[in-house]
């Protein structure tokens, strides 16, 4: 890809993924966040809600798992035990009204709505999924749902066996999806492929009973706010736009400023492998090998090696007829003759 290209996709990336999480011009109506025991979907939806509360979005927060009502909600719904129906309306009646009435002008202002766990109602109703989630968003609402990838789905009773999987419904309903990973799991599955070693695995994928190693730090702990993000942009074509990011949250507890973000290929970990340019090289006929590193010689190392004189290097000249390809050997003094060798 010439550089021109690849520096316009790299800023499109970074455009379009800084559009998804501020939430501008209604870009993705309906939102999916995966994640997974390694990794919480936690750092992610603050960015989302802190984005928010400073572009002043009214935050409402659906809490299927959330005990505590976090600081930049402006409204905590709990929403176990409730009926579908219950639920609904009372998310309606936070939101803005789809359709104002006539000579009213239509609400400025934004909503995000933020599912902690929609796993529970993927489990117990998922046939209603697309006819909840279309209920609840307009022109000015937008959702942000999480699903637990690992946790394991139980259908209800009177469920059709040919009905497809919840996530495979929540996906093509989603007109963007995000997968969260932990930045030290990555960089330690990087660090194995440069090796060539077996990739270490985490969590359920580790196969212990009994245990499950989580998201994980190094020792400087520089990977504590950190975390790997794969975007899946679903354009109106049907086109989708794929692309991984380094997502650097600020702290829980901290005050509220967006995060830092950048392209996975621009770590010096996952940066792809750069051709060496040659570096002096001189000849005829000497060309640099696609490698990692350097196989050309020094002007000092190119003169050593023309000093040194070759094994046998005087067989190769003519020192009479039949007699070119003699072997000359000079005797040291670490050599045993054998005058029975030497007759043979």
């Amino acid at each position: 890809m010439a550089p021109s290209a690849q520096s316009h996709n790299r800023s499109h990336s970074l455009l379009l993924v800084q559009k998804l999480l501020n939430l501008r011009d209604n870009s993705s109506p309906l939102t999916l966040i995966l994640d997974s025991l390694e990794q919480s979907a936690a750092p992610l939806v603050r960015e989302f809600t802190g984005r928010a509360q400073i572009a002043r979005t009214k935050v409402v927060f659906i809490s299927f798992a959330t005990v505590k009502k976090p600081r930049e909600a402006d409204v905590f719904i709990k929403a176990r035990g409730k009926s579908l129906k219950a639920l609904r309306s009372e998310i309606v009646s936070h939101c803005p009204s789809p359709a104002p009435a006539p000579g009213k002008p239509a609400a400025k202002q934004k909503t995000l709505l933020v599912i902690d766990s929609i796993n529970p109602l993927a489990s117990s109703t998922p046939h209603l999924l697309p006819a909840f989630l279309s209920g609840i968003i307009s022109p000015a609402v937008s959702v942000v749902a999480i699903f637990h990838a690992d946790v394991p789905f139980v259908p209800p009773k009177a469920a059709n066996e040919y009905d497809p999987h919840p996530l495979t419904l929540l996906t093509h309903l989603a007109t963007a999806v995000f997968r969260v990973s932990s930045l030290y799991q990555e960089m330690e599955r990087r660090r194995a492929q440069n090796r060539s070693l077996p990739e270490p695995e985490w969590g359920l994928d580790e196969g212990r009973e009994g245990v499950l190693i989580g998201m994980n730090v190094d020792d400087q702990g520089s990977t504590a706010n950190g975390l790997v993000v794969e975007m899946e942009m679903r354009r109106r074509s049907g086109r989708a736009v794929t692309d991984k990011f380094i997502l650097v949250t600020r702290p829980p507890g901290t005050p509220v400023r967006p995060g830092s973000i950048s392209l996975l290929s621009d770590h010096p970990l996952f940066a792809p492998p750069v051709d060496t340019e040659s570096t002096g090289a001189e000849g005829a006929g000497e060309a640099e090998m696609d490698t990692t590193f350097n196989l050309g010689l020094t002007e000092k190392q190119r003169k050593d090696r023309e000093g040194v004189v070759l094994p046998y290097f005087d067989a190769q000249t003519d020192i009479g007829a039949g007699e070119g390809g003699r072997i000359l050997y000079d005797l040291g003094r670490e050599d045993d003759f054998d005058e029975e060798e030497d007759e043979v």
